[in-house]
């Protein structure tokens, strides 16, 4: 089943022309939308199904700095104060909370590696405590044992997944006119002397000549349709959440066994760390070399997965006609079945480990396709070769914390104002022997 999500309304009158038009509706692109709507641009938001549908509805939640990659690490530090700023820039509750991110272990070697990285971010303005065995185990109570040791991370906090995305597109249209349209699927880009002049819609053409695909999974399919070769694959996730009853719960754990976070509603959602299924698609097979060395590291937590994955055609390798529906259309919203071993696993975990959950029934399950790049650092950059064209995808499951920060980036790139961090560093070329935007063998 969905993911709850809370729905909003489109604009009601068509966009023929836009400063910008962002391709997708989830957290990354609403954020962008939002940023570059607030610079002054006129914005025209296209989402094929609904606002927030895919996996920003259908992730923990977390908004984190802890155990970032260094290159994610100043875009996570700036969407923690940018989460607090939107919310009260638009005046609505998007769930978000600085309630600080708990992390116990057994592990030597895993408390090792948090201390090592609780030094390196020291040196960059993040605060993260480690805890000694009494102060693990007194965080860590309503778990059943004790523990070795763990890290606190204060600043850190949780958004509300079913409704970021949904109220930051909505705060943008009534706040800055952004026009919102939803069910109109991007079938491609127009270009004239290699810069963008227009996007093609299901519903018609917006003039434009700044377009920002962020599409999450279904980017790299849309890239080849332009010549750009963007190595990309996704896993699916399979999450759950428990009814309201829980009382001394944390808000926000991780654990090797089970992961925890409250929900707006006071449920919890349940989730393994890293346990996925990968399905195979055209494209994973296209790039199955660039993610060789990522899937062998996690072979302990990946399992095999079955046919949705090929037949939801979002890592097609096709090619569309621009006149005709597209794969976008034919599949409005990613929605694939949880694993039912999976969902057992990580309900019976959970009540062993929290025995407070033991008589809490569960309320829904869920998956998601979480998309990654073969370093699990995401792409945001501008193509040399298509003016006007810029690329915001492979978030590798971090989309959400960074969100803002990362539409914040793309409005400072667009409207040519200084960067608050080094973009260079998000580079498509860095994935691709072949030039940003040429066509290469697919």
């Amino acid at each position: 089943m969905p993911a709850p999500l809370l729905s909003i309304a489109s604009s009601e009158e068509w966009t023929e022309q836009a400063d910008a038009v962002v391709i997708g509706g989830g957290i990354i692109g609403v954020c962008t939308a939002y940023f570059l709507a607030r610079e002054g641009m006129k914005v025209a938001l296209l989402e094929k199904g609904r606002i927030g549908a895919e996996q920003s509805s259908r992730n923990w939640g977390w908004c984190r700095q802890q155990n970032r990659d260094a290159r994610e690490l100043p875009l996570a530090t700036k969407s923690l104060d940018l989460w607090e700023e939107i919310a009260k820039d638009i005046d609505q509750d998007l769930g978000f909370r600085r309630c600080g991110l708990l992390y116990l272990s057994d592990n030597e070697a895993e408390l090792d590696s948090w201390s090592r990285w609780r030094d390196f971010a020291k040196g960059e303005g993040v605060i993260t405590h480690m805890l000694t065995s009494q102060e693990a185990n007194s965080r860590g109570k309503a778990t059943n044992k004790p523990w070795q040791g763990g890290v606190f991370s204060p600043s850190d906090g949780i958004a509300d997944p079913a409704k970021a995305a949904p109220l930051i597109a909505q705060g943008a249209s009534e706040k800055y006119n952004c026009h919102i349209h939803q069910f109109c699927a991007a079938r491609g880009v127009e270009t004239e002397a290699g810069k963008v002049t227009g996007v093609i819609t299901e519903k018609g053409v917006i003039k434009t000549n700044q377009v920002i695909m962020a599409g999450g999974a279904w980017a790299s399919s849309f890239c080849k349709q332009l010549g750009i070769r963007f190595p990309q694959s996704a896993v699916r996730s399979s999450i759950l959440s428990v009814m309201p009853g829980a009382m001394s719960i944390p808000d926000a754990m991780h654990t090797s066994q089970i992961s925890v976070t409250k929900r707006g509603d006071g449920g919890y959602t349940l989730a393994i760390s890293g346990t996925a299924n990968v399905d195979v698609t055209p494209q994973q097979m296209r790039f199955a070399t660039h993610f060789l060395p990522m899937f062998a590291k996690r072979w302990k937590v990946l399992s095999p997965g079955d046919l949705q994955g090929w037949l939801s055609g979002h890592e097609t390798r096709s090619s569309w006609s621009m006149d005709q529906p597209t794969p976008m259309e034919k599949n409005r919203i990613l929605d694939p079945r949880p694993s039912k071993k999976l969902i057992h696993e990580t309900l019976r975990r959970a009540r062993q480990m929290l025995p407070e959950l033991g008589s809490i029934p569960m309320q829904a399950s869920w998956a998601g396709y979480i998309d990654s790049t073969p370093d699990g650092v995401p792409v945001i950059d501008q193509s040399s070769n298509i003016q006007g064209f810029t690329l915001a995808a492979g978030f590798s499951g971090h989309g959400f914390g960074i969100g803002p920060g990362v539409g914040r980036l793309i409005s400072e790139l667009i409207v040519g104002k200084e960067t608050f961090v080094n973009h260079q560093q998000y580079q498509l070329n860095r994935l691709n022997k072949s030039a940003w935007g040429k066509v290469s063998e697919f």
